[in-house]
């Protein structure tokens, strides 16, 4: 229970530690979670004390003395030992930047702390005479408040200010004899567990579909490489139909001169039918005439069947070439779909990688 009086100066979100009593080396998580810590002045008292709550327990309650120190052990880290609550608290923020506000408050508040009690002083000094006759004689004490409200406030002996230094020499040689590090490393990790488990379910997520994307990947190459080879099978063929070119050329010439040996035939085949009967003057010349002119009717015959059949492969060929083509044409197509298919892909996967 902490009284209406008291207010809050500063507040901030950290997870709180506190060493472990029994081997002074070691934190315990004072809980599973960030806690809010709060600094807090006592009008009433002029004390101030930083306070952190989880449930109804009080996780802190440090009353804030001019001879405290607040010590960065890391970039997110910081202690401060309690000789009062006899342990030693530690803090871990989630930036560098909320250590160095808390830090600086930690400052301020003990100069605060310390002129309070500078003025406390001079305020007793003046009302109790024989306290001013003997303070040349003992050393100025720290003022200790208790944390109940209505308690007389108690001045430490000489003694105690000694076996306070003891104990505050003792716990910097117990966090510097090897403590230091394996906190750090603790309370990093604590101050992140809560992000860790924030990234698990997008971490599966992320994998699951990273494995999908890589299935994926693996078919699309798979299909690119199949259709990388119908398309050499293609322009293999391509070349092959280019040296069929010159043949087609060649076949081409062989019909334009069979057509010219056609034509001849025919004209000597009409000048044959003009002459017949001025030349003809006997019956063997008539027969044999006649016999030549079937000779070159066969013949005509077989040079039309020859052009007819070269006119048809000719076709045959030009349709092939036309299907080739279109079906290359076709291929280059869905290449072409499935590179951009894979940018798209391993874009995606290097867009993974960097977050």
């Amino acid at each position: 229970h902490f009284s209406c009086r008291e207010q809050p100066i500063f507040s901030t979100r950290a997870h709180v530690f506190q060493i472990d009593p029994a081997t002074k080396r070691n934190w315990i998580p004072a809980s599973k979670h960030a806690l809010t810590v709060s600094y807090f002045y006592d009008a009433t008292r002029n004390v101030y004390r930083i306070i952190s709550v989880g449930g109804t327990k009080a996780i802190i309650n440090s009353t804030i003395t001019p001879n405290m120190t607040f010590t960065k052990t890391s970039q997110k880290f910081g202690q401060w030992a309690d000789s009062r609550a006899n342990t030693v608290y530690g803090l871990g923020f989630a930036s560098e930047q909320h250590l160095s506000q808390f830090a600086e408050k930690f400052q301020e508040v003990k100069e605060a702390a310390r002129l309070a009690r500078e003025k406390s002083q001079d305020k007793t000094e003046l009302t109790n005479p024989a306290l001013n006759i003997t303070s040349h004689q003992v050393l100025p004490s720290p003022i200790i408040s208790s944390n109940g409200p209505g308690e007389d406030k108690l001045f430490r002996s000489q003694s105690a200010d000694v076996e306070i230094t003891t104990e505050k020499e003792r716990l910097k040689k117990m966090l510097s004899e090897g403590s230091v590090s394996e906190v750090q490393w603790e309370a990093e990790f604590f101050s992140l567990q809560d992000n860790n488990n924030k990234l698990v379910a997008a971490l599966h997520e992320a994998n699951a579909n990273v494995d999908q994307w890589k299935k994926q990947l693996a078919a699309y190459q798979e299909e690119t490489e199949s259709l990388r080879q119908r398309v050499a099978e293609l322009e293999s063929q391509g070349a092959h139909d280019s040296s069929s070119e010159n043949n087609k050329e060649e076949l081409n010439q062989t019909l334009e001169e069979l057509e010219l040996l056609i034509k001849a035939k025919d004209e000597e085949i009409q000048m044959l039918k003009t002459q017949k009967c001025s030349r003809w003057e006997t019956e063997g010349e008539r027969e044999e005439t006649l016999q030549k002119l079937q000779e070159l009717e066969a013949r005509n015959a077989e040079l039309e069947r020859r052009l007819h059949l070269a006119e048809q492969t000719l076709a045959e060929t030009l349709a092939e070439r036309e299907k080739i083509q279109n079906e290359v044409t076709k291929v280059a197509e869905i290449m072409d779909v499935k590179i951009f298919e894979l940018s798209e892909i391993r874009q995606g996967l290097a867009k993974l990688v960097e977050s």
